[in-house]
């Protein structure tokens, strides 16, 4: 079932001047049998913009979380590389798997790689963790891409529960412009607005942001 959706965009100040890579962006979609969905986003102003890469390193790691647990789907994994779409007419709830990408959501035309990341935990509902790792693309894979919608997907997330809180903080490498690189660090996402003293600290802008589909 289809749901009107409110996200609440919350990201840290780019530690680089940029003009072109505006935020994070979530939507939520009631997935049926107490499954609600996140669908996560970086925003873009040009379609010609590029996410490349999602990354945790020693200066800023990653974390993904959820409250009550990340829904896997046997046939599923932990990169949209690995969702069949012949697959979902026969098993349906294989479209609400949880998985990162980046802008693909099958492995059709997917060209999307991962290195450092121990995908254990995550595929038995736990958090995506690293301070080593990444899943990226090229500049020359078209799904990195911001295009018409000047959105690039991140990752799909599905939980148990609508309150079933989903946040993290994820650091980003993509092109803009005129091929510039640009990094952005401690991309924090979530329901939950941080601690006065978190903002403070991270120079976290939030604000509400409202789609229909």
């Amino acid at each position: 079932m289809k749901a009107l959706t409110q996200s609440l965009i919350l990201a840290a100040l780019p530690t680089v001047a940029m003009s072109d890579y505006i935020g994070l962006i979530f939507e939520y979609e009631n997935a049926g049998d107490e499954l609600w969905t996140m669908r996560l986003y970086a925003e873009f102003t040009e379609s010609t913009d590029q996410l490349n890469a999602v990354f945790g390193d020693a200066n800023s790691n990653l974390y993904i979380s959820s409250e009550n647990g990340f829904y896997q789907h046997f046939l599923g994994g932990p990169t949209s590389i690995n969702i069949n779409p012949a697959l979902i007419p026969l098993f349906p709830s294989l479209e609400y798997d949880s998985w990162v990408t980046i802008g693909s959501e099958n492995q059709v035309a997917n060209a999307m790689l991962d290195v450092g990341l121990d995908w254990t935990e995550f595929e038995n509902g736990g958090n995506i963790e690293t301070d080593n790792g990444s899943w990226f693309t090229t500049t020359l894979d078209m799904q990195s891409m911001a295009g018409d919608d000047l959105r690039v997907l991140i990752g799909q997330f599905t939980t148990y529960g609508m309150d079933s809180q989903i946040y993290g903080i994820i650091n980003l490498q993509g092109t803009q412009g005129n091929f510039e690189t640009f990094v952005a660090r401690d991309q924090y996402f979530g329901w939950l607005v941080p601690a006065p003293a978190t903002i403070g600290l991270l120079g976290i802008a939030c604000f509400f942001y409202e789609r229909r589909r």
